[in-house]
């Protein structure tokens, strides 16, 4: 079905020049063009999901050797601003992505349960580095053999330690989950038993 190119006579507006029938298209008219190829159209859901992204704020838990890289994501040289996540949170009241960084001692699963527990919905976790995610190299009674047998676990940040650029990496993936409405893993459900 062919749709002819509307006047603006045709939309209700009653002025001289609109009415006037072989008076060609005005200069704006002419540089408006087609307006609907220039316009963004997108749905609530996804500009919600875009805007999480850019307004994430993250708490930082750390506690061993990962934390150092951790910090130095809000460097100049890595500049974790430009995702608008220059704000690291020390309210977990006010933060929406909990970054697990280090070993976790069975002493502290109560506590970073209860920072979690606090948290605004939506929320999300990573794991990073080795400890964190599987134990690493301590493989013994007094720490916790992975983040996610206390906490459903988003994004996991291999290595010890993990470098910057795996967990501004880590981070990408995230954005890029939400933005695909990929639910987090707290609305799953992913806590290991």
């Amino acid at each position: 079905m062919a749709v002819g190119k509307k006047r603006l006579a045709d939309y209700g507006l009653q002025s001289e020049r609109v009415l006037w029938r072989d008076k060609g298209p005005s200069e704006f008219e002419q540089e408006l063009g087609d307006i609907e190829s220039q316009l963004g159209l997108t749905t609530l859901e996804k500009a919600i999901a875009w805007s999480q992204t850019k307004s994430m704020w993250p708490d930082t838990f750390g506690l061993a050797c990962c934390a150092i890289e951790m910090m130095s994501i809000v460097s100049s040289r890595y500049d974790i601003a430009r995702f608008g996540m220059e704000a690291f949170r020390s309210s977990p009241r006010q933060a929406d992505l909990l970054i697990i960084s280090g070993r976790v001692a069975q002493k502290m699963a109560a506590p970073i349960k209860q920072i979690y527990d606090q948290m605004l919905e939506p929320k999300w976790v990573i794991a990073m580095g080795a400890c964190a995610s599987s134990g690493g190299m301590f493989n013994n009674y007094a720490v916790l053999q992975s983040v996610d047998k206390i906490l459903p676990v988003d994004i996991y940040v291999p290595g010890c330690p993990p470098r910057p650029e795996g967990l501004m990496e880590g981070i990408i993936r995230l954005h890029e989950r939400i933005q695909a409405g990929v639910p987090s893993a707290y609305e799953i459900g992913g806590v290991a038993k």
